[in-house]
This record gives structure tokens, sequence and C-alpha cells, in this order.
């Protein structure tokens, strides 16, 4: 019964009502797309990888010239780390997930085919099932015999021989399905040339790509190549968890020990490497919430200070209703019942400009579509936002004494 004199006095002060209909539209609209993106942020920082995360540490060599005892020394490397107390695997490999680089192949299906039809992340190494601890569903892991000496790959290409190369691989469970939809992947051929084919034979459930997160996160392959210091490797050392600064420190004074001239680009625990690559993402989330926090605030300050001025302003009204009979109770429900209407048409002018923004944001920065659940979410908050806002001066309203409005006339 009182939207009828609410709109009336609505148009009486149009100007006003359109200002705070104007700034919760804004509000609406910003505070929307940035939950929207603080969640893009906050499922990308939690992405899984598929490696046993907590249990690993690695040490990354700076990149030497390739010399004839590279593997050699890989080896001995290698089998120094193993001997220190508590590892369980170690491995060289040209990349981590959430690491400084990325090793990368176009796939295909059909040698005829024109254009790649995924492009993976390839990682290199022995022993890269046990030492990252992946799972494989499907399949079976390398043969001892099945490995190449990273070397000899390049002295093959170099000389044209294909037929020499390795001939297996290992694919994650995302990228088959990808590639074979609802098939057995393994057996499958894939091509990363016309002339070079690789046969399946084992499928991992989940690999993050080396270097960091692409499109395709999950489409990896491990390709049966020893890698070499010479290459810049990192070497990957499996333990417990509460072993791993122990192992971190007992692995550099080994490394050092067999060469003092090497040069160490960096250590740590693979948690640590996750931590240090997300921290633009954590920023961003946080410099957003900060936006939201503060845009609330304001609108909601708008609010009470619009509400505070009104109640001034119709104090003799407010008389008149209470001298005629006008419970606090009505008193209260006209003011939030005015509020909830303004921030009503608020709501739906900030979701026609949220989602104006959104495909800007589409368009120029290739970000996906804003889901519908997040309209409903933005209105509540602000319709919430706006009850709590106008209930003090609401309730300063409903107070006033009958006998002490009329007097002020």
């Amino acid at each position: 019964m009182d939207i009828k004199p609410i709109l009336s006095t609505l148009r009486r002060h149009k100007f006003t009502a359109c200002l705070l209909i104007a700034q919760i539209a804004l509000t609406c609209a910003i505070v929307c797309n940035a939950i929207f993106l603080i969640g893009q942020r906050l499922e990308r920082m939690n992405m899984s990888t598929g490696v046993a995360e907590h249990e690993l540490v690695y040490v990354q060599l700076a990149n030497i010239d390739n010399r004839p005892d590279a593997m050699a020394r890989s080896a001995a490397d290698l089998a120094a780390l193993k001997e220190i107390a508590g590892v369980k695997s170690a491995m060289a490999t040209n990349q981590l997930p959430f690491g400084g680089s990325s090793s990368n192949m176009g796939i295909k299906t059909d040698p005829e085919q024109q254009n790649d039809e995924i492009n993976a992340s390839q990682y290199l190494g022995e022993d890269v099932i046990p030492t990252l601890g992946v799972q494989l569903v499907a399949g079976r892991d390398f043969r001892a015999d099945e490995y190449h000496d990273l070397a000899d790959v390049y002295a093959l290409l170099r000389k044209g021989d294909m037929n020499a190369l390795p001939k297996s691989v290992l694919i994650t469970q995302p990228m088959a399905e990808r590639l074979w939809p609802g098939q057995n992947p393994l057996g499958k051929q894939i091509y990363v040339a016309k002339n070079i084919s690789l046969t399946v034979i084992g499928v991992i459930r989940e690999l993050a790509r080396g270097g960091g997160i692409r499109e395709g996160e999950q489409y990896s392959a491990v390709n049966p190549i020893r890698y070499s210091a010479s290459g810049g490797a990192s070497y990957v050392i499996r333990c417990a968890q509460q072993d791993r600064e122990q192992v971190l420190k007992a692995a550099l004074a080994k490394l050092k020990g067999l060469d003092p001239n090497r040069i160490v680009l960096e250590k740590g625990t693979f948690d640590e490497l996750r931590h240090r690559y997300f921290r633009d993402d954590r920023a961003m989330a946080g410099i957003l919430v900060g936006v939201c926090l503060a845009l609330l605030i304001v609108t909601a300050l708008g609010i009470v200070g619009l509400a505070s001025f009104w109640v001034a302003q119709r104090n003799r009204s407010i008389g008149v209703r209470r001298a005629l009979g006008a419970t606090r109770y009505n008193i209260l429900n006209y003011f939030q019942t005015e509020n909830f209407l303004l921030t009503t048409m608020g709501i739906v002018l900030g979701m026609v400009l949220a989602y104006g923004i959104n495909l800007f944001l589409i368009v120029h920065y290739e970000l996906p579509r804003l889901p519908a659940v997040y309209f409903p979410v933005g209105a509540m908050l602000l319709w919430g936002l706006g009850q709590a806002a106008v209930l003090g001066p609401a309730l300063r309203a409903a107070a006033v004494p009958p006998v002490v409005a009329t007097r002020s006339v």
C-alpha cells in the first residue's frame, strides 16, 4: 500500500533518486564482473598439476655448451642424488609445471592433416612417473631399452634418420579424450611431423603443461628421452614432505661437490614454485576484492546519507502519519520499501551494464562469458547492503514522536 506514495515522493526528487540508482547500477556492474574475475583467478590458482607437489624439490642449472660427457655427468649427478637419505626418486627433466620454460609440439592424428589438432607440452626425462608421482591409469611405463639419450636424438635428427627415434609416448587422459573421444587411446598413433609417428603406450591421469598455463592446460606428453645437464636441466627429487629442506640442502652440496663451477639458477620446493608463479594472480585478486569493498562502502554511505537527508526533510509528514495512527513498524517499512525499489531499479540497470562490460572483456581480453549465476548473487548482495544501510535512518524516522514532529512545523 506504500508503493504509490513512495513513487509519488520519488517523482518529486527525480535527480537525487536517479543519482542513487546510477550509483547502485555502476556498483552492481563492476562487482558482478569483479567477483567473476576473482573466481577465475582462484580457480586458476587451485588448478591440479597431477604431480606429488608436497614431495618434490628441484634444482635448476644454467644452460652450458654441449659437452661430449654431458650424459655421463648427468648420470653421475643423478646417482649421487639418489644416494641422499630420504630420496625416493630423482630425474633430470626439461621442464616443470609452473617452471620458467616450456617445450611444446604440434600434434596430429593423421599425417596428411594440414593443421595441428592440438598443441601439447613435451616432457623429457627418465623415471618421470615415479619421480613426479603422476598416476598411470592405462597401459604401461617405458622400458629401459626404450630410452634414448638427448645427444643421440639430436645426431639422428641432423642426419635425417627418423626411424631410429623413440617410437613410444605417454599422454594425459584429457589429451587422449580430446584426440579420440570415447575410444581406447592405447596403440593409437600421433604425428609430430609428417614422417614422425609415436605410439601411445600409456595414459596418465593428469600432468599440467610445463612452464605455465595455456589453452589445454592438461595436454602433456612424455617422451623416452634422457635429458642432460648441458641442456639446462632441472633435477627433480622426490622425498617425504617433512624431509624436503634437508634433502634440498644435501642435493646442493652433492652437486657442488661434483662440480664446484656449476651455476644454480633456481632451487626450492614445488610448493614454493607454485606460490611464486601465482603471485600476480593473488595480487590481482586482492586488488579486485579491494575495489569491490570500496564500491560497496561508498554505495552504502550514499544510501545512508540520502536516507538521512530524506528523514530530516520529512519530519512533518512522518509526524502526520504517526498522528493518524501509523506505527513505528509502518514508518520503518516505508523507508525500507522505498530503498528496495531504488535498489531494484539500480540492479536492473546494473545487470545490463555488467553484461556490456563482460562483452567488452570478451572481445578485447578473451575472457569467458559471465555466467548467469553472478547476476542473482550481485542482486542479493546489493539488496542486503541496501536494507542494512537504510536501517539506521529508518529506525531514527520510526522513533520520531508525533508531538515533536508536529511542533516542528
